[in-house]
């Protein structure tokens, strides 16, 4: 189950302490374009900012890691304070490696959290690690059905997937 979501989150907002608590996670591997802020953007809104706080005050350790360049993300990551990985490569898996050993957690204690199948949730399974999948934040995005997010879009999906939203 390589490409299929054990579970897929609305948003990043909708991932509680207590659900990794329940799950053994200890520290979260995060995208960064239409996970924690919208395409290419810099902006980090005050709900993806109050989400972050949650975490740290919960204990849960965070990084990011990116298939962007570090031009793109370095900025971004230091003004939100976490640490990154640019060039991540995904679907390869050195970069979940990279923030593993930063992190110092074993893969059963680690999710990667982003909005894609082929990269980020491809990753994860070839990692051996879960993967908390998300709708796109961006709207345009989470719609398009053409070219390679056409297999991204999760309403053809089967009923055997978990979904959470917000409450």
């Amino acid at each position: 189950m390589i490409l299929t979501p054990e579970i897929v989150f609305r948003k990043i907002e909708c991932i509680h302490p207590d659900y990794l608590k329940a799950h053994g996670i200890t520290a979260l591997v995060l995208d960064v374009d239409n996970t924690l802020t919208g395409d290419n953007s810099q902006v980090l809104e005050p709900t993806v900012q109050a989400w972050l706080d949650e975490m740290r005050a919960a204990g849960i350790s965070l990084t990011i890691v990116s298939n962007n360049t570090a031009k793109r993300v370095r900025p971004f990551a230091e003004r939100i304070g976490l640490d990154w990985v640019p060039l991540a490569c995904k679907p390869l898996t050195i970069g979940l490696m990279v923030a593993r050993h930063r992190l110092g957690v074993k893969k059963s204690q680690m999710a990667m959290v982003g909005d894609q199948i082929f990269a980020d949730r491809m990753a994860a399974g070839l990692y051996g690690c879960p993967c908390l999948y998300l709708l796109p934040r961006t709207p345009a995005t989470a719609t398009n059905l053409s070219g390679s997010n056409a297999s991204m879009n999760p309403t053809g999906w089967t009923d055997t997937i978990k979904r959470r939203d917000c409450a």
